[in-house]
């Protein structure tokens, strides 16, 4: 039952009482202990929660309640985003112990939805990195070739979903961390517009650049994930939007005479000739579908890495500066208040989180606030208005999610500004705060590659439109990664 993870067909069989969703839930369980040793996806695994979540969502269905759009649907969550009573790490000895006394509002919405939560994801340590090895608890590999990066740092979301373990996962996304893992494994991933989605809850360390986003295995799950989570919240002051809209029904419209651009700052000169095979055919099919397709410019993508690096660095050096081992998290012992604080954030933080850490306080600092900080911001500016010229012609704006398949273990030492200059396509969208997905569009050096869509604000519904056109020509969500016929 779990090779076709597809959320509707799931939701399908489940209604039909082909089979219950705590035989569901136990089946998942079973995969999740399977993979688990080879993959580490997990962080924390809530069996006790599940089963009582599969229970009830089986209750309603027997007596002729509505069990919730997402009825028995397995799901789970980054690990820096709060769950009430389940610990909530951000896969850092800072938090390893740290139990959450709330949930986050798009948790909350899930839960009332009927998802299923099976647990907590291994991910870069405080959302800090591409790589998901950055993480306390241990690295995650790609399951479709342990010896590459599944990308981050919601990598594990991206595994659990391809490799069945769950059939939605949540993840954040503040330069690119939904997206470049959906790319690297094999599945779709969404960042909707900024404040579409409540991020109340979530440990942010960037918030003026963070989103939360579904993982699924096809775009009418991320869809029907995305009508449930989206919608303003009162608990979230950042957040707009009506609740309540049904994104599904924007899928199955034909895309004749949408417009097309492709920015050709994104169309890197050392794109892996197979990625942009795929990439071209693409292209070649949404023209085959009826849309126009031309090359456009982003003339400041070039400035966009430094800009989101000063920006990202001193979001988070501000974020993390509560975990000073007073309130709560690791403390260290010591002799006296200064070096309990020297001792706690060394001990608690990787040498990844300290770089950022003191980079942020370069750019903050007052000697260079206007020189880094500044600067960056203006650039921010720039990057949004370039959006803007490009979608007063475009309805969309299309490039491959990352120029090469997912490199080997051995360039996971990449961090920083080196590893996000290889990301030109992602970042400006957290920039510009516009909905992004990542769609699967095929396999290069045998490993999944992925097309990137941004679109205008609160552009969800022709984003999605267009993604699921291409998709009934892909299929892509048919393939399974050999580790799951093996192991699971």
């Amino acid at each position: 039952m779990l090779n076709d993870a597809r959320i509707s067909r799931l939701r399908e069989l489940l209604m039909a009482r082909e089979f219950s969703a705590e035989e569901l839930t136990n089946a998942v369980l079973d995969r999740v202990d399977a993979l688990q040793e080879s993959l580490n996806t997990f962080i924390t695994v809530t069996p006790d929660v599940a089963l009582a979540d599969a229970r009830a969502v089986d209750q309603k269905i027997t007596v002729g309640e509505d069990p919730g759009p997402l009825a028995g649907i397995p799901v789970a969550l980054k690990d820096n985003i709060c769950t009430a009573g389940v610990r909530t790490t951000c896969a850092s000895r800072m938090l390893e112990f740290f139990v959450p006394p709330f949930s986050a509002v798009a948790y909350e919405r899930l839960r009332r939805a009927g998802a299923v939560l099976i647990g907590k994801l291994n991910m870069d340590e405080f959302g800090l990195g591409t790589t998901n090895r950055n993480s306390h608890f241990g690295p995650t590999p790609n399951p479709w070739d342990d010896t590459r990066l599944a990308g981050g740092s919601s990598g594990a979301a991206a595994v659990a979903v391809v490799t069945r373990q769950v059939c939605l996962a949540l993840g954040s996304d503040a330069g690119g961390s939904v997206r470049l893992p959906a790319a690297y494994c094999g599945v779709v991933g969404l960042k909707p517009t900024y404040g579409l989605v409540p991020t109340h809850g979530l440990v942010e360390c960037a918030p003026s650049l963070e989103h939360l986003g579904p993982l699924t295995v096809d775009v009418t799950g991320c869809a029907a994930a995305l009508s449930v989570l989206a919608g303003s919240d009162p608990a979230d002051p950042l957040t707009t939007g009506a609740a309540g809209e049904d994104y599904t029904a924007h899928l199955g419209r034909d895309i004749r005479g949408l417009a097309v651009g492709v920015p050709r700052e994104y169309l890197s000169p050392d794109m892996d000739p197979e990625v942009r095979a795929l990439f071209e055919k693409s292209l070649a099919r949404l023209v085959d579908l009826g849309a126009r397709v031309e090359e456009t410019s982003l003339p400041h993508t070039a400035c966009a890495a430094a800009a989101y690096f000063v920006i990202s660095s001193a979001e988070a050096f501000s974020n993390l500066s509560n975990f000073d081992g007073v309130r709560f998290g690791h403390r260290a012992e010591a002799r006296h208040l200064h070096e309990m604080y020297r001792r706690t954030r060394r001990e608690g933080f990787s040498a990844e989180i300290r770089r950022r850490q003191v980079f942020g306080t370069l750019v903050l600092s007052a000697d260079h606030f206007e020189e880094f900080f500044v600067k960056a911001q203006k650039v921010r500016t720039l990057v949004r208005q370039d959006f803007d010229a490009a979608f007063a012609k475009f309805d969309l704006l299309a490039a491959p999610t990352a120029p090469t398949p997912p490199p080997p273990w051995a360039d996971a030492e990449l961090n920083g500004l080196a590893a996000r200059l290889q990301d030109a396509a992602l970042l400006p969208a957290n920039l510009a705060g516009l909905p992004a997905l990542s769609l699967p569009m095929g396999f290069a050096a045998r490993l999944p590659a992925g097309l990137h869509l941004v679109g205008p604000a609160f552009g969800e519904g022709v984003l999605l439109r267009a993604a699921h056109a291409l998709e009934q020509d892909i299929g892509f969500y048919r393939h399974i990664p050999p580790i799951v016929r093996t192991e699971g």
